[in-house]
């Protein structure tokens, strides 16, 4: 077994494509339209399947906010340097709506260097330093 995508639901698909491919260097994979369903998806990520796993961003026709609610926790990207990747947010985030919600430092009682940015729809982001990145 293996993990092929995880997916987010979100009220404007550009805007969420646009953070994804601007912001965090993903590429958009595939779209698809499904307008008798009234829902359309897109698959962005750093690599395919099978050799990376995908983000399907999910847009319901009409629904444009979703309460994210309390089980949901973040997804998390390897970075080579978080301080680095936090300014790069920043510079690029604010017009598309994401956010730095945690400026880059070492977790609680560790010394693994972390971050944590919000997408235009709330859904969290971890950054952690790594030397895998």
């Amino acid at each position: 077994m293996r993990m092929l995508h995880t997916m987010l639901r979100v009220g404007n698909l550009q805007r969420s494509i646009d953070f994804y491919t601007q912001v965090l260097g993903m590429q958009l994979l595939r779209t698809t339209h499904r307008p008798e369903q009234q829902y359309d998806l897109a698959f962005v990520g750093y690599g395919g399947n099978p050799e990376q796993a995908e983000i399907e961003l999910t847009y319901n026709y009409g629904v444009e906010q979703y309460e994210l609610g309390t089980a949901y926790g973040h997804i998390a990207i390897g970075v080579a340097d978080a301080a680095a990747t936090c300014d790069a947010v920043r510079a690029k985030a604010a017009a598309l709506g994401g956010a730095i919600t945690r400026e880059a430092g070492p977790v609680k009682g560790g010394s693994t260097v972390i971050a944590f940015i919000t997408d235009p729809d709330g859904y969290k982001i971890e950054l952690i330093q790594t030397s895998r990145a």
